[in-house]
């Protein structure tokens, strides 16, 4: 399995937080998990990124954030993943004077240590400065194709449309720059359009695509991958119901479609749950198959990576993993 949407600080295990706490002597409310997980009645995303406020108090040291990259992607081997895009905003990483490129290092040397097979994506935020956010786009460039391999745009959609950062986009495609851009959850098919004209190879959840049957149709005809994000799109109000989840629909439609988790621990779930719940719904083993390679083909990786990576999703396929 392939995890190409997954959120560093929605994602900490819960022994780690509890830890991490206790050497830096951050108070946790009881129980821990009321803080980090989304309420059963969740209202929207907004409500959602308050669970944000514990694990990026907890994540303003190096060795804060290594040792939080490494404990996920011990998570993820437990899990049985092949590989992951892990994605975090250094900018939101400088309450003690740590440095954005301070900030992927320390990441990034987490991920090494781990022995895992993973990169990171830089986030950029909406309603973040303008220069926080073009660091970001620059940090990526000077550490792409050495653990970090994108940059994406994150934060409250609905608040900051997509469409006002087309400047800063334009700038990371003159640096060569490849980003993904979460579009099309909080907002509608206005935004994923903006997101494409922008440039985004891939889109960040994109499950209200289905609302305009001509960007479908774009989506299709430019090959650009959803990455769609189950749980978490039921707990923010994108879908209505499980039911309404549109990730069949859009398989049979043509459209490149992975499964991700967004936020494992604020979300409460798992790759292998993600899969689980769907097969409940009456996802067949074809298309589940057909979503792994999706998974390969939308990575950002170098061409050999991903035909190595497909490689190893179809021989554990064979073998009935």
């Amino acid at each position: 399995m392939i995890d190409l949407h997954l959120h560093l600080d929605g994602s900490l295990p819960l022994g780690f937080v509890k830890e991490l706490a206790g050497a830096r002597h951050i108070p946790l409310p009881e129980p821990v998990e009321a803080a980090l997980q989304v309420p059963e009645r969740c209202a929207s995303l907004h409500e959602y990124l308050c669970c944000f406020d514990l694990p990026l108090a907890l994540l303003q040291s190096a060795e804060a954030l290594e040792r939080a990259a490494f404990a996920l992607c011990g998570e993820l081997a437990q899990q049985g993943l092949l590989y992951a895009e892990i994605r975090f905003a250094p900018q939101l990483h400088g309450r003690e004077g740590l440095s954005q490129p301070q900030a992927v290092e320390a990441v990034l040397a987490g991920v090494r240590r781990s022995g895992f097979h993973a990169q990171a994506i830089l986030c950029c935020m909406r309603g973040g400065e303008e220069a926080a956010n073009r660091e970001t786009v620059a940090v990526t460039e000077r550490y792409l194709g050495q653990g970090v391999c994108a940059c994406d745009l994150a934060g409250a959609e609905a608040l900051y449309p997509t469409g006002r950062y087309g400047g800063l986009f334009s700038y990371a495609r003159s640096l060569g720059v490849p980003f993904t851009i979460h579009a099309g959850e909080a907002a509608g098919p206005d935004s994923i359009r903006a997101a494409l004209d922008m440039g985004a190879r891939r889109i960040g959840h994109g499950v209200r695509a289905g609302e305009d049957q001509a960007l479908v149709g774009r989506l299709k005809a430019q090959k650009v991958p959803l990455e769609l994000c189950f749980t978490s799109n039921l707990q923010t109000k994108a879908v209505a119901s499980p039911q309404a989840f549109p990730l069949r629909a859009y398989l049979q439609a043509g459209l490149c479609c992975t499964v991700n988790t967004d936020n494992m621990t604020v979300s409460g779930t798992t790759l292998p749950g993600e899969f689980a719940k769907l097969q409940a719904l009456g996802l067949t083993g074809a298309e589940r198959e057909q979503l792994l390679l999706h998974a390969c083909a939308a990575a950002f990786l170098p061409d050999a990576g991903r035909w190595r990576l497909a490689g190893q999703v179809k021989a554990r396929i064979a073998a009935g993993g």
